[in-house]
């Protein structure tokens, strides 16, 4: 039995001002009519079980709603009080997966992840079965195709049959000299934060090396209740959970570790130019989404995600990110400085860092169309069914 476990926390704070607290880029429509958390329900092989999506509190009416649109459904919805990392989102999966099946597999998948060739994706998935089946716990491991400072590498041992390899280890995000040496090496591979284990053995090892992790966890699920799709659990109990990453908890001690390639057009959309990098462009390098016109404009990633028309006139490298009430423009190579713009609204006391203009709650949405001090205007949208 393989349960496909959804990780879909983060802020995604990178992708502002399109992603943000209240809805991160999990749950918009990057790529395509579905949402990037949508699509990882989607492309998840027909031999799985229905997965079990981990996700913030304040994300759940997105989940269950996204859920519907698509026609699927979870088998849980357990909602962190506080995000805590990997480590810990994973083993309240494993912890309920356990109940059922002492015996079950979990795939583990992260929510904002971009894949364009499912069927080696897939192909993927059988090969790390057979390894999990054997007590490993395997990571998904991406041959890099340029320098990349913004992922961990996995250095890896001579291949074993099928694809598989000995795990050397785990390196944290490199400095750019260093991200050169290992790509130029050939025995490096981009970490994708995907895993493949079974419950039982995740939790051993866990156990082994971060007890007090699956302790506040077990004890965070003593007084677990039902709440409509959703499962609650005792918050006093998690907030003394430590945060860690499963790479830093476990799979950098671990001596059971061993990393299957995917070869998938796979990118973790972690930045404007990770988004720019994996989509097909103009004649001129450019990625246009909205109402846009062009001239003299190249190498440009132009997102226009409100009614406006957007205009751009000889400019090189830019990213143009424009939503009702806010406008990002930013030197593509620094896109990584996102962050800490976000960081000054948050600090200024703004709300554009936390919701967009429209707001989603459980039976639908509204846009705030005007604010004043003494008045506010919205324009509601009441879901089927829904009051």
């Amino acid at each position: 039995m393989i349960i496909p476990v959804i990780l879909s926390g983060g802020s995604g704070t990178r992708l502002w001002p399109l992603s943000r607290k209240l809805h991160p880029k999990q749950f918009i429509e990057l790529v395509g009519s579905n949402t990037l958390f949508q699509e990882a329900i989607l492309r998840l092989p027909e031999f799985v079980e229905e997965p079990i999506v981990v996700c913030n509190e304040e994300h759940r009416f997105l989940v269950a709603e996204q859920l519907r649109q698509v026609n699927k459904s979870a088998s849980s919805i357990i909602l962190e009080p506080i995000g805590k990392n990997t480590a810990p989102a994973i083993a309240l999966a494993a912890l309920k997966s356990i109940r059922d099946n002492k015996d079950a597999i979990l795939l583990v998948l992260s929510a904002d992840h971009l894949i364009q060739d499912i069927e080696k994706f897939h192909q993927a998935i059988s090969v790390a079965k057979k390894q999990a089946k054997q007590d490993k716990l395997v990571v998904f491991g991406i041959s890099p195709n340029k320098i990349e400072t913004g992922y961990g590498y996995i250095k890896a041992n001579t291949p074993q049959n099928e694809n598989y390899y000995d795990v050397d280890e785990f390196v944290e995000k490199p400095n750019y000299n260093a991200a050169q040496r290992y790509v130029d090496s050939g025995n490096y591979f981009w970490n994708s934060g995907m895993f493949m284990f079974k419950a039982s053995v995740y939790l051993d090892e866990l156990d082994k090396y971060e007890p007090g992790i699956l302790s506040a966890c077990k004890k965070s699920y003593q007084t677990e209740y039902h709440d409509l799709d959703f499962t609650r659990l005792n918050k006093d109990e998690f907030l003394r959970c430590p945060s860690q990453s499963i790479d830093y908890a476990v799979m950098e001690k671990t001596k059971n570790a061993v990393m299957v390639g995917l070869d998938a057009s796979w990118s973790d959309v972690g930045s404007w130019s990770a988004l720019w990098d994996s989509q097909p462009k103009d004649d001129n390098n450019n990625l246009v989404s909205g109402d846009v016109i062009l001239n003299e404009v190249s190498n440009s990633y132009i997102y226009s995600a409100s009614n406006r028309l957007v205009s751009v006139v000889g400019v090189n490298n830019l990213v143009i990110v424009d939503t009702q009430d806010a406008i990002l423009v930013i030197d593509k190579s620094q896109d990584q400085l996102v962050k800490s713009v976000v960081k000054k609204i948050q600090d200024s006391g703004r709300s554009e860092f936390e919701h967009h203009r429209k707001v989603f709650r459980p039976w639908g949405h509204y846009d705030s169309i005007d604010i004043e001090d003494s008045f506010q205007v919205k324009r509601i949208l009441v879901n089927p069914k829904s009051r």
